[in-house]
């Protein structure tokens, strides 16, 4: 039975210091879920298919507003470690760990499709068989110039022994054929790890596209952070792999209130046709600055992986706090980087918020916002899962996280409009305040609210997607009440369904938010 499940707004009465600035919707608390998947249409940016452990998936066709949920089955098994894609023709993939009836646990990676928007389920082909050999820790990405895809995993001997004669290896495999069938799976990693689950484990292989339908990948094991690429679309590789960087203090590390937690690396190229066109970002996690003093780290090549810039640090608060489980997405319209992770820089216990930040100017400098409405305490006793994960595309930007409350785990995105970000994300509170207007997405009355600090004279605006206004709710009118809400009736305004932006106008400052008309 499929279930929606709504978003819930914060209070507006929340003093501002402990107010999120992005609508926070929770997607599910059902099964214990974790290792979230999310994943925005390219082609549609309100279409987002989102995942969970073991087999859970749910479908928005609002841009994350809402959320359709469901189950995922396969006479291979479900196993977790979702990955979700879209392609080219709009179709859905789900790719997973197996857990088959009759065979070996995860002896499979396994990819299913849905071309009716998740109601229906491909029962799944699978990228490689191996014997009794674990197939784990996958990932895969479109190349949508010709709807290719490529799958990146490890491969364990035996998974989680200690003897030396056995060994992890990175395997790659493609699918010209929409995940109907794959090519032979082919070795990339030249220096095995071992199977302990480790440092020494070669894992985190994250595959990336480029402009020439070049695909890169970098992983992380005993020989610290790896490089390979394939200069002909997956068919033929580097002899040798590239040993980027040292991971100091390694890939698996501790972090208080987690029973494990890892820094597994993402791989990213620009496709947008701007001024970084081909330049390759890596980023990373480690402990490098000490056990209590977590980062997120990247670097770029802007030369195909010949060479390698400086690192830079991602998070951008005073050493000594913890930044953890992070991902990184590519804006491929604006060239833009966007990364998720969990953030302790406001607390001295273990309380967590989620954190993102954006880099406009291919990774030189970052800005840092939290976008978790409250802090919560994980705790070592529940498993958090392995990840957290985002999308985004033509500024429109979603992550995914888990959080644990009263013992209990769930899954929340947060409603990120990309152009708006710096101008809501750090409020001055002697400033005013657009607040988001609720409900949001309407399809005929809305509340529109703002905050003065002191009486002014406001202007609020409506603009569509080119900037130009379509109505206008108060023209430059002395406001003398410090919270004031806008009863809005489409009805006296007849706007059509679609995309529009308000925008609040006091001493000379706007501030927007993104509000949605719907059918």
């Amino acid at each position: 039975m499929k279930i929606i499940s709504r978003f819930i707004l914060i209070a507006l009465l929340l003093p501002l210091v402990s107010m999120a600035q992005y609508t926070n919707v929770m997607i599910t608390d059902q099964n214990n879920p974790c290792e979230p998947s999310i994943f925005v249409d390219p082609s549609n940016t309100n279409r987002i298919i989102a995942g969970t452990i073991i087999d859970r998936y749910a479908y928005s066709d609002d841009g994350g507003y809402t959320w359709t949920q469901g189950r995922l089955t396969s006479s291979h098994g479900v196993w977790g470690d979702p990955c979700l894609l879209v392609d080219t023709a709009g179709d859905l993939y789900y790719l997973h760990l197996s857990n088959p009836a009759v065979g070996n646990w995860i002896d499979r990676i396994v990819c299913q499709k849905s071309s009716d928007n998740g109601q229906t389920w491909s029962d799944g082909s699978y990228t490689f068989l191996n014997g009794t050999k674990a197939q784990d820790k996958q990932w895969g990405v479109f190349n949508r110039a010709d709807n290719s895809l490529h799958v990146t995993w490890t491969q364990f001997d035996d998974y989680g022994t200690s003897n030396p004669a056995d060994s992890s290896l990175i395997l790659y495999a493609r699918s010209d054929d929409t995940g109907l069938s794959w090519n032979p799976a082919i070795r990339l990693s030249q220096r095995a790890g071992d199977c302990v689950d480790s440092d020494n484990t070669v894992e985190g292989a994250v595959p990336a596209i480029g402009p020439n339908n070049e695909v890169y990948v970098s992983w992380v094991g005993p020989l610290g952070l790896m490089f390979d690429r394939s200069l002909d679309g997956g068919n033929t590789w580097m002899q040798n792999d590239t040993q980027l960087l040292d991971i100091p203090g390694g890939w698996d590390f501790n972090i208080p209130g987690i029973n494990r937690c890892n820094g597994f690396p993402i791989t990213v190229c620009d496709l947008s046709g701007g001024p970084n066109h081909g330049t390759i970002y890596i980023s990373w996690a480690d402990q490098r600055n000490g056990s209590s003093d977590t980062d997120i780290w990247l670097i770029k090549s802007t030369d195909g992986g010949n060479t390698w810039s400086d690192m830079k640090r991602v998070n951008d608060d005073e050493p000594g706090k913890q930044q953890f489980f992070h991902w990184m997405a590519i804006d491929q319209v604006t060239g833009h980087l966007w990364f998720v992770f969990y953030d302790r820089r406001n607390y001295t216990n273990n309380q967590t918020d989620v954190y993102c930040a954006v880099s406009k100017d291919a990774g030189e400098t970052y800005r840092n916002f939290r976008i978790s409405e409250s802090p919560f305490i994980p705790t070592s006793s529940i498993f958090f899962g392995d990840y957290s994960c985002i999308s985004v595309h033509d500024n429109v930007v979603r992550p995914i996280w888990t959080r644990l409350h009263s013992n209990k785990l769930s899954v929340w995105t947060a409603i990120i409009d990309g152009l708006t970000v710096g101008q809501t994300d750090i409020v001055d509170e002697m400033s005013p305040r657009l607040e988001q207007n609720y409900p949001n997405p309407f399809t005929s009355k809305s509340a529109f609210s703002f905050k003065l600090h002191k009486p002014a004279r406001v202007s609020l605006i409506i603009y569509d997607l080119f900037g130009r206004e379509v109505a206008r709710l108060i023209d430059n009118q002395y406001m003398t009440e410090l919270r004031n809400v806008i009863e809005y009736d489409n009805a006296s305004y007849g706007l059509k369904p679609g995309v529009y932006y308000q925008g609040l106008i006091s001493n000379e400052k706007m501030m927007k938010r993104k509000i949605v008309i719907a059918e």
